[in-house]
């Protein structure tokens, strides 16, 4: 099984690079309301100096089509991922603009409605992957708290493919959410950080190199 890795939350130019170094298949920049906030003319700087086959994924909280196409545009990204109020015809806008080169992620909080959830994503031709996090009263990602993976392992994990583990991950679970859980994909911030927004270099190498010996 191959696995996507995804290290999220980055903020500049130094720690997208550990990334790429430690062997992540994509990275990704919040364009929302975080400790990990960045500006689009931030990535736009940081981009261009990063190896042309590791992803570049903005994340977007309730923004309107307009404001995610910019930044697509402006930053080069290879791709997008939808948390909260994102409109329904939100992904089939973005493919019309941007063709299947762009990976659009829809986001799953898990809860009592999130197999429904998955299941109305899933019909979604336009959406590449459904990521599963989890929330809090006061933030929609990077909470560092982990959900049911037993609970999610017998209702959305069962029934979905291009599925990606989100929430509480780091160096010391990923291997057992990865057993648990069998997603497509994994994705952490909080879990490899030395402070929020600033990776720990040791942390990086650690998730994905644990990440990556949980699927031989």
């Amino acid at each position: 099984m191959s696995l996507w890795i995804k290290i999220c939350g980055n903020t500049s130019l130094a720690d997208t690079l550990l990334a790429a170094e430690a062997g992540a298949d994509a990275v990704g920049f919040v364009f929302a309301p975080s400790p990990r906030r960045v500006t689009p003319a931030e990535v736009a700087a940081i981009v261009p100096a990063l190896p042309a086959q590791l992803e570049k994924i903005g994340v977007f909280v309730d923004a309107p089509f307009d404001a995610i196409a910019e930044a697509v545009r402006a930053c080069g990204l290879t791709g997008v991922q939808l948390h909260s109020d994102a409109g329904p015809d939100l992904p089939a806008r973005l493919r019309a603009a941007f063709g299947p080169a762009l990976r659009i992620l829809r986001v799953v909080h898990f809860g009592a409605n999130a197999p429904e959830q998955a299941t109305e994503l899933a019909r979604d031709a336009h959406i590449d992957g459904i990521l599963v996090d989890s929330r809090t009263a006061t933030a929609v990602g990077g909470t560092g708290i982990a959900f049911d993976w037993q609970a999610a392992r017998s209702t959305i994990f069962s029934s979905y493919s291009k599925l990606i583990a989100a929430g509480g991950l780091n160096p010391e679970n990923v291997a057992q959410a990865i057993a648990t859980l069998a997603p497509w994909g994994v994705d952490v911030a909080s879990g490899v950080e030395a402070a929020p927004g600033r990776k720990d270099p040791l942390r990086v190498r650690d998730f994905v190199a644990r990440a990556r010996a949980a699927c031989t």
